[in-house]
Order: structure tokens, then sequence, then C-alpha cells
């Protein structure tokens, strides 16, 4: 196997990987609009929590998609073809959720903060479900044919995986949002959040090991077995850490779960990046699926350079923007007049 494409396969994992991480718990933040947050001053808690970072999150999933359309051009082609609705939903979500976020506070009514909190909220779901089936079927199987191209209607790509991907990645951001806010937050709001996330952590983190186990059963290797382990352990270490309010470690277990588990995906699917359900022969691959050798080596002066400062960049902004934020630091809501 050669080293380059191995090496921007990895490379591309761990952007989503982090893109999961960090888009997770806002994405989740997002949907508890509606379903956590009692007031609009417990809405306004939620958003500030993720205000100054959740426009920075987006950064990893255009990398993983720039990365995947430079490092392996057919991979890129073939998924987004076929997948081109769910992925066009999935843009439509975070357009409205970004809009939401900028335009809840231009207007003064009840009614003008309730309908941008409805699009944050189906926002940040369509938009976590689409990208966690796509994420689902690159790592099950679409229908491609030899030529990459897809067999079937627009929804030839429906599927029970598609499912268990997208419910897997929607019930993780919101257990993962409850983490994130008790870390984030102080007072009620922080209590609240704690409760669930000890109570829906355990149904909440089972459609995304239930991905896992499902992707390791057909190409499992010996090594996937201990990441999978590693999953549990850190799944059950987060837990038993909001038990005990080490908050900051609770996160960090939240954290091992979701890079083991996406470490059991990718590595059990490896070398092939898009199966085809129609023909194993048709399989897309690191090999036949690559850019030149040429393009690659370029490619890797370039993320040498660029993604250790984009990582200390966004560490300084979250370092920055550290502080809890609780209900007696937002201000009563009122007009602004124009001068």
């Amino acid at each position: 196997m050669e080293f380059l494409p191995t090496l921007w396969f990895v490379i591309i994992a761990y952007l989503w990987t982090g893109y999961l991480l960090l888009e997770g718990f806002d994405l989740g933040v997002g949907m508890l609009m509606k379903l956590f947050a009692r007031t609009d001053r417990d809405r306004r808690v939620l958003l500030n929590t993720v205000g100054p970072v959740w426009d920075g999150n987006e950064v990893w999933l255009i990398t993983a998609g720039a990365a995947t359309f430079a490092a392996f051009p057919l991979w890129y082609a073939s998924l987004f073809s076929t997948l081109y609705l769910p992925l066009l939903l999935v843009l439509m979500g975070l357009i409205f959720r970004a809009v939401g976020f900028e335009y809840r506070g231009k207007g003064d009514t009840e009614a003008w903060r309730n309908r941008w909190d409805w699009a944050i909220a189906l926002g940040s779901l369509v938009s976590a479900f689409g990208i966690g089936a796509a994420l689902a079927l690159t790592t099950t199987g679409l229908p491609i044919n030899a030529n990459g191209d897809r067999e079937g209607g627009a929804f030839a790509w429906f599927n029970g995986y598609a499912v268990l991907g997208g419910s897997a990645v929607v019930l993780f951001s919101l257990v993962h949002a409850l983490g994130f806010l008790v870390l984030k937050t102080d007072g009620d709001i922080r209590n609240r959040a704690r409760r669930q996330f000890l109570r829906w952590l355990p149904l909440g983190l089972l459609p995304m090991a239930g991905w896992a186990i499902v992707v390791h059963a057909t190409g499992g290797k010996t090594v996937t077995l201990l990441t999978l382990v590693i999953a549990v352990v850190g799944a059950v270490y987060a837990w038993s850490m909001a038990r005990r309010r080490r908050d900051g470690w609770s996160f960090v277990g939240m954290a091992v779960f979701l890079a083991a588990g996406t470490t059991t995906i990718f590595t059990a699917a490896f070398p092939v990046v898009l199966p085809s359900t129609l023909d194993a022969a048709f399989d897309l691959t690191v090999s036949n699926a690559s850019s030149s050798g040429y393009t690659l080596g370029v490619m890797s002066v370039v993320a040498l350079v660029g993604l250790p400062a984009v990582l200390v960049y966004q560490g300084w902004t979250y370092w920055v923007f550290r502080k809890r934020v609780s209900r007696s630091q937002i201000p009563t809501a009122h007009a602004v007049r124009a001068q």
C-alpha cells in the first residue's frame, strides 16, 4: 500500500473525527434550543456557550470535504453525486442554522425569536442526520457501478445504514452537547444538563457503537477490536466522571469514545474508501481513487504548515472563551433603535 494515499486517508478520517467532536456539541446545543431550554434567557445562555466557536467548528467540515476532493477525487465524485439530495439538505440546514444564529437577536418579539429558534434547532437536526448518514454509507456501501456512478433512483442511498449513521450522529450530538453544557454553564442549567447527561448517555451512544460494531463485523481487524473496547471504556469513564462532577474529565471521556469509535470504523473499512453494494470489484480504494503522488506530496507540505497553525489558533480561541456562562450574565432583552 502506497504511503501518501494511506496518510491522506488517515488525515481525512481524523478531520471527520475533529468535526464530530467540535461541531457535534454545537449541533447538539442547536437542537437543545427546543428540547432543553425552558425560557428565552435559557436559550440565550445556550447560544452564548457556542457563539464564539460554532463557525470555526464548521471549518473542519469544509477542510474534510476539500481534502477528499484533492486527495481522492474519485471518492469525492462518487460520494457527492450519489448523495446529492441528502447533502443538499445538509447544506440548507447549515444555512438556516447560521442565519438563525445571526438573525435571532435582530428582532424584539417572541414570534421573531421563536421562528429563528426553530431554524437553529431543525437546521442542526437535519445537518447532523445528513452528515451521519453520509459517513455511514461511505463505510458500508453505495450502489455504484464500475465508473463510480450511482445505479438506481434519487433515493437509492436510503437504507438502514443511513438511518443508523444519521441517528448515531444526532444522538451523539445531543448527549455531547449536554456534557458540554455541564462544562460551560452554571446554576440551574448546569444541574439539569448533568442529570440529563447521566440519564441519556447510554442510549445516546448506542447507535454510534452499533455502527462501529457493524463495520468491525464486516471488515474488522485485531486492532479494531482493541479500539472498540477503548470506545466502551471512554463512554463508561465519561458517565462515571459526570457522576463525580469531574466535568472536564467527563468531556475527555466523550472525546475518547468518539476518537476510538471513528478509528474502529475507518480502520475496519481501510483500504476501501467507498464500497460498492453492486459488486466488490467496483469498490473505490485508497489506491484506485487517489490523486497522483505529486499532488499528494504538495498537499502534504501545505498541510504540514497549515494544519498546526489552524489547531493552535482554534485552541487559543477556546482558551480565550473558556469561562462559564450563567443566566445572571445575560441582560434583559430589549429593542435597540438605530441612531
